[in-house]
Formats: structure tokens, C-alpha cells, sequence
């Protein structure tokens, strides 16, 4: 028969297994939406240059931020900006909850007044 304290440690041990088991099934799923958004940057970057026809200055794409075509860099770079602040704040409130997570595991309760 097992007594509380190998019972306890044993739970603790399962919980910190299947916590390590969340985290990486996080990461890969952050892994592959960052591939998800490089392919569609890629795509969009592609359908708004084009062929680089008619452009003043063919094969300097930065000379096409001057030409009239400019609306897909700044689509492209807006919808970039955003991704990268949700994945920021994704990130951060999973560092959070990680800290909570490690600090109950290893006994170092806060109090609520703290933060």
C-alpha cells in the first residue's frame, strides 16, 4: 500500500508529464501556423509584385513601394505586425500561466495582492 506522500508525488509527477506533453503539442501547433503565415506572406508578396512588368525600375523591389502598386507591401506588412502581437501575447500568458503552474507545483503559492 502506498502512503499519501508517494501517492502525492506520484500525482504531481503524472501532472507535470502531461503538462510537458500540452507544451509541446503547443509549440508544434505555433510552428506550423508560423509556416501557415510564411506560405501566405510568401503567396501575397508574390501576387503583389507580379511579374515586375512595367515597373519603373525592374528587379528593385524596394522602387516599388514608389510605383502605384504600394498597397499590397503595406497590406502584407500590416497583417505581418498583427500576427506577431498575437503570437507575442499568446506567448506571454503562457509564460504566466507556466509561472503559476511551476510555482503551485513547488509549493510557492501567491497571494492575489502580489500582482
Amino acid at each position: 500500500m502506498r502512503s499519501t506522500e508517494e501517492r502525492v508525488r506520484m500525482a504531481r509527477l503524472r501532472a507535470g508529464q502531461l503538462e510537458r506533453k500540452r507544451e509541446i503539442r503547443s509549440a508544434s501547433g505555433l510552428g506550423v501556423l508560423c509556416g501557415v503565415l510564411l506560405c501566405s506572406l510568401i503567396g501575397t508578396i508574390h501576387t503583389a509584385v507580379g511579374s515586375g512588368q512595367g515597373s519603373m525600375a525592374s528587379g528593385l523591389f524596394g522602387a516599388m513601394l514608389l510605383y502605384e502598386d504600394a498597397g499590397g507591401y503595406v497590406l502584407v506588412g500590416v497583417v505581418s505586425f498583427m500576427a506577431a502581437v498575437v503570437v507575442t501575447l499568446l506567448c506571454v500568458r503562457a509564460k504566466k500561466r507556466n509561472t503559476k503552474i511551476e510555482d503551485v507545483r513547488w509549493g510557492k503559492e501567491q497571494d492575489d495582492n502580489e500582482e
